[in-house]
């Protein structure tokens, strides 16, 4: 038969649930199976290797149970943080009286895991009415952590102050106190009054709470204090604490000393890796951030969550569609894709790498969706020209009861500006209004540009008098729908009402809108002019879209010698923008000579515009040169330009449809185009009749 002590040593070598069962059969043949201490350590180990099921029963048919058993059981139940439970058993343990010091400790670390305020407060009560127990540091130590997760720093700070000698934990746990509750500032007090406390050792579970409240302020200068002590007492190969230091120089943008840091670390996991890598993606080194992620992956290191949307943010970046796709086919193999910010970050990268379908595929097979792979979805249709989708999305985010925020519904109004839908800017419009929204500036000033594309020239003027605190962003998109209809002289007249009436200063921007409503409505003098006084009077530089304005003015009345002047006198060098400009000046003057300079210059500058070489070919077919159509023609196909197809867009039943000429993709084109052939049918009936 074993004896006792030897079963303990057994025991205390268990590592595994076979191993256990065994030990358990040997304890009830050495009739040790209801000794207590015996009992309190099979309770344990089941709860390690087996089933918490197993230990409760175990601990219900343990019949004289002592205080080691009751602890032992409430502290499986915790460990478990099946923190209800363990309450419940306390509050049948304190009816009886029979506590220690442990057993509050666990009680209170339950009610601080449940958040269980009121509870606490009855434990906190009876503490201060027993002897020993309510000076204890460690009870203390519990308190401070129940009202720090309850959010009640006020009840943990007077808890603190009631010990005149506080040690490591007790300091360690009012700080991450603090710091858990959004206070880095007074968690930075309490360590600097912990540095210098005498007898207090600083460990490093205070240390990564003071660096992340270094984080939380963004102060690197502490931050790096901190690191520095950590050197000089040996901290340096605390791995979580590395950690901590690592995410601190990434939020910070020390790309260099986190890059430092990680290369001296002689152990990392995959929160390091993830830091790193964070830290390249979100500081303008998506490349590095890459190759680091490909190394990490060679060393056979599973990524998580956070690790694949930095790498997925750095291919969005860098516009790394391959890459992308290979983290989505990783993603899929760990079972991650459906992770709501790895589906979100996939999304991005395939809009931003000009490949919608996929984002919308990956965003049709999430199980889970918020608002913000919705926005994510919105914008991306917008940027890449699926107008009528991002406007469906809008209707399913809404549908599904999320709300959209202002920079949502100013991607939206771009899609509307785009289809040209009245209607549907008109509903934007009124959900903002409804949704306290139309106060925002730059919804204000889309709202009138959404207006002003849509043809209610009406409408931008009602938002744009509605709007009491006008900036700069609002009057230029009020000189814009000026110049969308045409309407330059109105432009030029509000523009000296801004200036006289206003304190709002010019910018290159608003100028832009300006010079472009004059080129719209042929007011050539006034839009040099305007050029003058943004040069001159607001010493502001042009860019190439103020130049290439004031060529096509000087070009719409013929005056190319002086066009070409003012290009000369450009800074190079010249943007094809301006050439293109220039060549459809010459295109309308049948300026041959200077049309192919502008030509040449455009050849030069490698310029994928395919309006350029049609506005050439077109000149070269009037003189009839059909060797350099020819020609012209070649060039674009070596540069694989193609020309975007015109569309149509009608509304029907709130419903956007969009269409191109011989157009068959709608279901019921078949029907349609029947109905076509009735009207034509009807027109030429009624043509004949007129005519005979």
């Amino acid at each position: 038969m074993i004896n006792a002590e030897l079963l303990i040593k057994f025991l205390e070598a268990c590592t595994n649930g076979r191993c256990l069962i065994q030990l358990h059969s040997v304890t009830i043949k050495s009739g040790l199976a209801h000794n207590t201490f015996f009992a309190a350590k099979l309770i344990d180990l089941y709860s390690r290797f087996a089933n918490l099921r197993i230990s409760r029963k175990l601990f219900d048919e343990t019949p004289n149970r002592a205080l080691c058993n009751w602890n032992r059981i409430l502290k499986c139940y915790c460990r478990d943080k099946q923190y209800k439970k363990s309450m419940f058993l306390f509050s049948h343990l304190f009816s009886s009286g029979k506590l220690d010091l442990h057993t509050i400790q666990i009680a209170l670390k339950a009610c601080a895991g449940h958040k269980a305020l009121d509870f606490g407060n009855i434990i906190h009560a009876f503490v201060r009415k027993s002897d020993g127990i309510g000076r204890n540091l460690f009870v203390g130590s519990a308190l401070i952590e129940l009202y720090s997760k309850c959010g009640k720093m006020d009840i943990a700070v007077q808890v603190f102050e009631e010990f005149p000698e506080p040690d490591t934990v007790l300091w360690t746990t009012i700080i991450t106190g603090y710091e858990q509750n959004r206070y880095p500032i007074q968690a930075l007090d309490y360590f600097a009054r912990m540095a210098i406390a005498e007898g207090v050792t600083l460990d490093p579970i205070a240390l990564i709470s003071v660096v992340s409240a270094c984080t939380k302020l963004l102060n690197l200068k502490a931050g790096r204090s901190v690191h520095g002590y950590m050197i000089r007492v040996g901290l340096q190969n605390s791995l979580s604490l590395l950690n901590s230091l690592l995410n601190l120089y990434g939020k910070t943008g020390s790309v260099n000393a986190a890059s430092n840091l990680f290369m001296i670390m002689e152990e990392e996991d995959v929160i390091s890796w993830g830091s790193m890598i964070a830290c390249y993606a979100h500081h303008g080194c998506p490349e590095e951030a890459l190759n680091l992620f490909n190394e990490m992956e060679a060393r056979g290191i599973e990524p998580n969550v956070v690790v694949l949307f930095s790498a997925l943010q750095a291919c969005e970046a860098t516009y790394n569609l391959e890459q992308g796709i290979k983290i989505h086919i990783l993603a899929v193999g760990i079972k991650l894709d459906s992770d709501i910010l790895v589906s979100t970050a996939l999304i991005d990268m395939y809009m931003n790498c000009c490949s919608p379908d996929d984002a919308i595929e990956v965003f049709d097979k999430m199980p889970e969706r918020d608002a913000f792979c919705y926005s994510a979805l919105i914008h991306g249709c917008v940027q890449n020209g699926k107008a009528c989708k991002s406007i469906q999305s809008l209707a399913n985010m809404l549908a599904d009861d999320f709300q959209p925020d202002c920079f949502d519904l100013v991607r939206i109004l771009t899609a509307c500006s785009e289809l040209g839908v009245l209607q549907q800017t008109s509903c934007i419009h009124g959900f903002a209004i409804r949704a306290g929204l139309n106060n925002n500036v730059f919804f204000g000033a889309s709202l009138v540009e959404s207006y002003a594309k849509c043809g209610s020239l009406d409408g931008s003027i009602a938002v744009f008098t509605g709007i009491g605190d006008r900036d700069v962003v609002i009057w230029s998109s009020m000189l814009a729908a000026y110049g969308y209809h045409g309407k330059g002289r109105e432009a030029l007249e509000l523009f000296h009402q801004m200036i006289k009436h206003s304190s709002v200063r010019p910018n290159d921007v608003l100028f832009l809108s300006l010079l472009s409503a004059c080129s719209h409505a042929g007011l050539v003098q006034e839009g040099i002019e305007m050029f003058n006084t943004m040069v001159k009077d607001y010493n502001l530089t042009p860019n190439p879209k103020h130049y290439a304005i004031v060529v096509d003015l000087l070009g719409r009345i013929g005056e190319l010698d002086k066009a070409m002047e003012f290009i000369n006198q450009m800074p190079e060098p010249v943007e094809p923008n301006v050439w293109g400009a220039f060549l459809g000046a010459c295109r309308i003057y049948q300026n041959m000579r200077m049309g192919e300079i502008a030509a040449m210059k455009l050849r030069e500058l490698d310029a994928s515009e395919i309006g350029h070489y049609v506005m050439l070919s077109n000149m070269y077919a009037v003189d009839e040169k059909w060797g350099d159509v020819a020609d012209v023609r070649k060039l674009v196909e070596e540069k694989q330009l193609k020309k975007v197809s015109g569309h149509s867009v009608v509304e029907v039943r709130d419903e956007v449809c969009m269409f191109v000429a011989n157009d068959k993709s709608h279901q019921e084109s078949k029907h349609i185009y029947e109905l076509l052939i009735t009207l034509q049918g009807m027109m030429k009936e009624e043509y004949d009749a007129f005519t005979t």
